[in-house]
């Protein structure tokens, strides 16, 4: 089964790159749509505000990024109506447990996933999110 919608907020063009083939390759997702930084996703997500089927059913996010970081990015993301349609994985390479602890502060943030991404791993988390 394919998920409608990804969104993929990371600035690293090789990791977003790779992840939008394994979702295409092994058709996973519709469509996948990836943003340099939180802050273009925030602009996306205030642009389609009251079009909520043109939001994403999941959303990739990483932490460490330029403009608005993975945290900021959650602190605006919160403020949306409809967040709660949106399935947020806060995926990192930060081995640091305090980040996961601080993610799962976040009752919007589905769960906290160490980088890379496998195949085997987005189909779990696709999966779950159906």
């Amino acid at each position: 089964m394919k998920v409608n919608y990804v969104w993929i907020i990371d600035d690293d063009a090789v990791y977003t790159f790779t992840v939008r083939k394994l979702l295409e390759q092994c058709q996973l997702a519709h469509t996948v749509k990836d943003f340099k930084n939180g802050q273009l996703a925030i602009d996306q997500l205030t642009e389609i505000n009251f079009n909520t089927h043109l939001y994403p059913d999941i959303i990739l996010l990483d932490i460490n990024m330029p403009v608005l970081n993975g945290w900021q990015f959650m602190n605006e993301f919160v403020k949306f109506v409809d967040k709660n349609a949106i399935t947020v994985y806060m995926v990192s390479s930060s081995i640091d447990p305090r980040d996961r602890e601080r993610a799962m502060q976040y009752e919007e943030i589905e769960d906290f996933v160490i980088k890379p991404l496998t195949i085997k791993c987005l189909r779990d988390l696709l999966s779950v999110s159906i």
